[in-house]
């Protein structure tokens, strides 16, 4: 018994300081932060520091951080008239050019292109200061362009269960090469309703990938409701002709989870997608 009291004292220390860490970045995202630096601030190792941290958030500090730079950078691109110049130093990078090439690589267009009315429009947003939601109409023409894209392969059946709190809602499920995806997902299906649904996304390609469930209350403006997120934290495998099925409980936002910005405009559509999320599965087998 004393053992146990002691371990969960340490859990709980643990997870105090993988938070605390995460506010720290969210809070100095534009400064030079590195491994080192946020390992002493929270007194652990850094190779401990970066061991529970992956184990707890699902990516690397590092990881994480860049997440936060680039969710900041699309957000000032969409809801600012600031020049891409200006929000480079903003976020934390200290090039244009390096800036550029490293979103247009992971977003799948440049920061310029991000700025089209038809991105922003079908701009899928969650974090507590930023939110929105496709209309599901909209997402449903999306859907149907990925099917175009990326013709067979397999299917997830997504179980949804949304709290009885929430009511009516909008769902978008999508299916992402990242576990903090940063593009278009390769395959997405949209839904209203209230309570549980089994949805099935078909013509989702062959690989290893991160599902994403974001649901937002009907009833006011876009973006004026509470957001819910549901996700596995884990790739899981698609086969040609196979169903592989999944389920979440829909929840409130927690304050380690990292923010989501990604638009299903055709043009954001991954180009090697499934070739991330391999490395990152290998990566996460090899650690266990």
């Amino acid at each position: 018994m004393v053992f146990r009291s002691y371990s969960v004292r340490v859990g709980e220390k643990v997870r105090e300081a993988i938070q605390q860490a995460v506010l720290s970045i969210h809070k100095r995202y534009f400064d030079p932060l590195t491994l080192n630096s946020l390992a002493s601030e929270v007194f652990v190792s850094p190779y401990h520091f970066s061991r529970v941290f992956s184990k707890t958030i699902g990516v690397t500090p590092g990881r994480y951080l860049s997440a936060i730079r680039l969710f900041e950078a699309k957000r000032l691109l969409l809801t600012t008239s600031l020049t891409v110049s200006d929000i480079v130093c903003s976020v934390g990078y200290n090039s244009v050019g390096t800036f550029t090439s490293r979103f247009t690589q992971e977003v799948g267009m440049s920061p310029t292109q991000y700025r089209r009315p038809d991105v922003r429009e079908l701009v899928l947003a969650v974090s507590p200061d930023f939110q929105r939601l496709p209309p599901v109409d909209l997402a449903r023409e999306a859907k149907k362009r990925n099917a175009r894209n990326h013709p067979g392969g397999g299917s997830i059946e997504y179980t949804v269960e949304l709290p009885p709190w929430a009511g009516n809602a909008n769902v978008l499920v999508g299916v992402f090469a990242d576990p903090i995806p940063q593009c278009a997902p390769v395959a997405c299906q949209a839904w209203t309703g209230t309570g549980t649904a089994r949805l099935l996304i078909e013509d989702v390609p062959v690989g290893h990938w991160v599902a994403i469930a974001v649901a937002e209350p009907v009833g006011g403006a876009p973006g004026s409701g509470e957001v819910l997120i549901g996700d596995v934290r884990h790739p899981v495998a698609v086969t040609a002709g196979h169903v592989t099925r999944l389920g979440v409980q829909m929840r409130r936002l927690q304050p380690v989870d990292p923010p989501i910005a990604v638009t299903l405009a055709s043009s954001a559509f991954p180009r090697q997608a499934n070739d991330g999320v391999e490395r990152y599965y290998e990566r996460q087998q090899a650690a266990a």
